[in-house]
């Protein structure tokens, strides 16, 4: 039975992890922006967050949203309101003076965190696993291994994009190409508000 919940949680979370999405548009950008070492908090902050809601969802919250249909379209607008918040710095990043860029930061834990509980990729991933992990999940151990084979696949696809990001960073640094870059990364957060108003 483990070994089957083991297979079909890696087989859910190599889709919804590795494929685009908000969290691997924004840890590319942070890969360009901030280098690997500094993104760290961020992919950290997205794993903690995406366990959390995971458990949140296992105890009864995905519940909420069907017996409060103003709940899930409370989620929604706070899900455009984030991700326009981070387009709009992504946005502003290209034309960053000297000063700007000193300042500037990637996510925290806490803030990449926070995140995943906005996040539609995260909540459709979560309601998937839950519906996986089934009515004894709390009582049978379940919920502890589909965590743990979530943390142990995310991470490396996480840190995948994030380097990805990284590589890009040299060629990006010719001419107007950061800026351009950093806009088509707003552009595609943009874009990936339609999973949220569908």
């Amino acid at each position: 039975m483990q070994s089957e919940l083991v297979l079909s949680t890696a087989g859910i979370v190599l889709v919804m992890v590795g494929l685009p999405g908000p969290n691997n548009l924004m840890l590319m950008a942070s890969g360009v922006n901030f280098g690997v070492r500094r993104s760290i908090p961020h992919i950290t902050g997205i794993v903690l967050g995406c366990q959390a809601l995971l458990v949140a969802m296992t105890v009864g919250l995905g519940q909420l949203l069907v017996i409060y249909p103003r709940a899930e379209l409370a989620l929604k607008v706070l899900s455009v309101l984030f991700l326009s918040y981070v387009a709009v710095l992504l946005w502003r990043a290209g034309g960053r003076t000297a000063q700007r860029r000193a300042e500037a930061r990637p996510m925290s834990v806490w803030e990449a965190a926070v995140f995943q509980w906005v996040n539609p990729k995260a909540w459709m991933m979560c309601l998937t696993l839950v519906a996986a992990l089934g009515q004894t999940a709390l009582s049978d151990g379940s919920l502890l291994w589909v965590a743990l084979t979530f943390a142990l696949l995310s991470t490396p696809l996480l840190v995948f994009w994030n380097v990805g990001g990284q590589m890009l960073n040299a060629w990006l640094q010719k001419g107007t190409r950061l800026r351009w870059f950093n806009r088509v990364m707003a552009l595609l957060l943009l874009a990936s508000m339609g999973l949220i108003v569908a």
